[in-house]
């Protein structure tokens, strides 16, 4: 195949068609860019996500991250928290036909209490179910046979969930304690069950202004 020079073009064959060539080219380059910035634009859409699964936990990962909002959650100054330590999030088992417990993110601080945070995305049934398990084994987890009761610390459970598990009210961030009835007070602090409504932000919601800041946050 012969060519020709031109000294103001790059040279192409003869027997092409060079304006025919330069939009196939250029269409195909457009196609790549617009191909590129879709890619780039589920990227973006993806790690602006704090409640993805992994995205979540990875956020827990960084102590000051986790320490913020661990102060909040608890109503203390972060200073106030001298440590957070990641603990194994699969919970222990007696017997190999017991059923396993894999927790997002089990923490422990510096006088023992432990916590564990779950990020629910999209509803799922017996929940309440399912926080009372993680909460119970974490709580059993901490005593081996010969120990005393008295070495047992308090145990939070904390659902951050993106859908509404109490629709009847307004309320996105609520506490759970055991409750005793007869005497109109708490029975004991060793329990305790945090629950974050993401949906409810949407809403004229009701909560601490520092606890929402946060669901913000996550909601995106």
């Amino acid at each position: 195949m012969c060519y020709t020079y031109n000294r103001q073009k790059h040279p192409f064959p003869v027997d092409e068609k060079p304006g025919k060539d330069r939009i196939m080219r250029n269409n195909k380059r457009k196609r790549k860019t617009q191909n590129k910035r879709r890619q780039t634009a589920r990227n973006e859409d993806f790690i602006m996500k704090p409640s993805v699964d992994w995205c979540f936990k990875e956020l827990m990962r960084n102590p000051k991250t986790r320490k913020g909002f661990i102060a909040v959650l608890l109503q203390v100054k972060p200073e106030e928290i001298d440590e957070t330590i990641l603990l194994e999030n699969e919970l222990p088992k007696e017997a190999e036909e017991e059923k396993q417990g894999i927790l997002d993110v089990h923490v422990c601080l510096a006088d023992g209490m432990q916590i564990d945070i779950e990020m629910q995305v999209f509803y799922v049934e017996y929940w309440d179910e399912r926080l009372l398990f993680y909460l119970s084994k974490m709580y059993a987890g901490q005593i081996k046979a010969g120990e005393s009761y008295r070495i047992l610390k308090k145990c939070i459970q904390v659902s951050v969930l993106n859908f509404e598990r109490f629709p009847d009210d307004d309320f996105c961030y609520r506490t759970v304690h055991f409750w005793d009835e007869m005497a109109g007070k708490k029975y004991t602090d060793k329990l305790e069950i945090q629950i974050l409504e993401l949906p409810k932000l949407q809403k004229k919601a009701s909560g601490p202004e520092d606890v929402m800041e946060w669901m913000r946050f996550f909601r995106g």
